[in-house]
């Protein structure tokens, strides 16, 4: 990776949030595939004229430069790279749900080239109208193993013991699953949905209810019992 102060020129990145900034810029939030999550200041974005004011929006492939040291880089130029599916819907809301989990759970300046891509395939499958629930666990199971928790999904918690199909298990997070005779708290659910997971098998409705709980309890854990924003609007989507 080059140095954080060096200027980047054409790098490829996504815009994950923007906020007006002073009278006529714009403060950009983007994931880019070498640097990670950066800080970028455009200036005179918000004016009429500018070139980059309809480029700087989420969920387009974008080629990115910029300048400067410390914390807020400024913005040089900025491309589209097209190829992207425009976001509708419930899939929109599905995209700024992943956008929300980077920017809460991602620190600043940690390359995480493999989850660039990752996050790429999700807004393409996303784009294309894929099943929204995998395409969501899968990304989720990506980003918690790039955040040093990769989950235990194929043996008993501390041990080499095989997950059993037929069993019923409680998650535990700081450990993984354990038997649920044993278990004192947590998720419960199915050897079977475990093994599932961990084969990206997601054809079984039980597994995939079982599954979005878990993945919820584990973010959860990482963000401290903090709740999301977006997550609370999927739900109350899923109500009406």
């Amino acid at each position: 990776m080059a140095a954080p102060d060096r200027p980047q020129d054409h790098q490829p990145a996504y815009v994950l949030h923007t906020r007006p900034y002073r009278e006529t810029s714009l403060l950009v939030e983007i994931f880019a595939r070498e640097q990670g999550r950066l800080a970028l200041i455009a200036r005179g974005a918000r004016r009429p004229r500018s070139p980059v004011r309809g480029l700087l929006q989420p969920f387009q492939p974008l080629r990115l430069s910029w300048f400067g040291k410390g914390e807020l880089r400024t913005l040089k130029q900025a491309e589209w790279q097209g190829g992207q599916m425009p976001l509708k819907g419930p899939a929109l809301m599905c995209g700024f749900y992943l956008n929300e989990l980077l920017l809460r759970l991602l620190p600043r300046e940690d390359p995480h080239p493999l989850l660039f891509e990752h996050y790429q395939s999700a807004l393409r499958a996303l784009g294309e109208g894929a099943a929204a629930a995998p395409v969501l666990r899968r990304f989720e199971k990506a980003l918690l193993r790039e955040l040093g928790y990769a989950l235990v999904l194929e043996q008993e918690a501390m041990s080499d013991t095989p997950i059993d199909p037929n069993a019923l298990y409680v998650y535990q997070p700081e450990h993984g699953p354990v038997r649920a005779e044993k278990g004192t708290g947590g998720v419960q659910l199915r050897g079977s949905t475990l093994i599932a997971l961990a084969r990206d098998d997601y054809s079984d409705p039980l597994m995939l209810a079982e599954a979005k709980q878990l993945m919820r309890l584990l973010i959860a854990h990482q963000l401290g019992g903090e709740s999301l924003q977006t997550r609370q609007l999927l739900m109350d989507l899923q109500e009406l």
